[in-house]
């Protein structure tokens, strides 16, 4: 009989871990994480711009003709959030590199951010190691030209440093902050379901990257990184799906 009503203690104490969401409604400007621009008529990958890993924020300005027209990458590593006038379309990797722009004649800012997940270490293709965009970027079979292009510090910016305001409504990537409270310091799960792709701190310290299409939907929060009441988090999103919590969890969580 006390064993069940422990076990039913037990159980409660854990959905309401569970059931607990972190509400972001604070945001800082992604701007704030930008390195010098490079400009050039052509695309360089994150080799030439000195960047080993981390994101690069490649833009610029499009002419569409028609209502749909295709928009093309020859090589993308090896993630890329695409969006127009600060509105996402999508995403591209290497094994997708299509996307259908629709939208009234006019001009616009294409932007693409680009994540660089890994580089390979080993086998034939250790030779062709170039991440970010090269090659060309065709819209309507016509090359894009006259680049800038942006690198950015997120896993290196101090997240202490970031300036947030309170969250508007804008699809541009950017950081989020939110706050959770919890009485026991042990062994919790990020719930990031919902989400795209990107970085998350507590309490300022890095503890991992997500991503939408990988099987495991959490990331572990070490005790260490949390304190007995308010905890602090903040999220980078790089494809910005207008989500507005996340979840704790005291076991992992899978697709």
């Amino acid at each position: 009989m006390w064993k069940k009503i422990a076990l039913g203690l037990t159980l409660i104490g854990s959905q309401a871990l569970m059931a607990q969401e972190i509400v972001f409604n604070k945001k800082a400007s992604l701007n704030q994480a930008y390195q010098k621009a490079v400009e050039a008529e052509n695309l360089l990958p994150m080799n030439d711009l000195n960047m080993e890993f981390g994101y690069v924020l490649y833009q610029a300005e499009i002419t569409t003709e028609a209502e749909s027209e295709d928009l093309e990458l020859e090589n993308v590593r090896d993630y890329a959030a695409v969006y127009i006038d600060g509105k996402l379309l999508g995403r591209l990797t290497d094994n997708h590199k299509k996307i259908d722009i629709k939208t009234t004649p006019g001009k616009y800012l294409l932007q693409i951010y680009v994540e660089n997940i890994g580089r390979i270490t080993y086998g034939p293709e250790i030779t062709d190691n170039s991440k970010g965009l090269f090659g060309e970027v065709t819209l309507a079979g016509n090359k894009v030209s006259n680049w800038k292009m942006i690198p950015l510090t997120i896993k290196q910016y101090p997240v202490k440093d970031l300036v947030f305001e309170d969250r508007k409504e804008t699809s541009v990537p950017g950081f989020y902050k939110g706050n959770f409270k919890i009485d026991d310091l042990k062994k919790t799960y990020l719930d990031i379901t919902g989400w795209g792709m990107g970085e998350v701190w507590v309490n300022q310290k890095y503890i991992g990257s997500y991503w939408e299409e990988e099987k495991q939907q959490s990331i572990l929060i070490p005790s260490e990184n949390l304190v007995k009441g308010e905890n602090e988090i903040v999220v980078f999103e790089l494809k910005n799906n207008q989500q507005k919590t996340m979840k704790l969890s005291q076991i992992p969580v899978f697709k």
